[in-house]
């Protein structure tokens, strides 16, 4: 059978998207499986990626061993403060100011 024609064939990920920093990303730019260390540009790269379609929730949880809340914390603090929301250092500070 054909799939070219097939209603249900899933549309293909994007190879490439636009990186929350305007630079083009790819799976080989997003941070390594084994990253420890995350700092706002890594957690800003991978939200992306996941938002654009780059890569599923599922991928991304499992690559980076991240549990569903935790990837879900990241975006909430993206869609409320922006990028500048994912510094670890802030984020008991904006945790704070929402509970005024």
């Amino acid at each position: 059978m054909d799939n070219r024609y097939d209603d249900r064939a899933q549309p293909k990920p994007p190879t490439s998207i636009v990186g929350p920093a305007g630079q083009r990303l790819s799976i080989e730019d997003l941070p390594p499986p084994n990253t420890k260390r995350w700092v706002v540009r890594r957690k800003a790269e991978v939200v992306t990626a996941v938002r654009a379609g780059l890569i599923t929730l599922e991928e991304a949880c499992r690559r980076y061993t991240l549990s569903v809340e935790e990837f879900a914390s990241w975006q909430a603090l993206v869609d409320q403060f922006g990028v500048r929301g994912l510094r670890a250092t802030r984020i008991q500070e904006y945790r704070n100011n929402n509970r005024h």
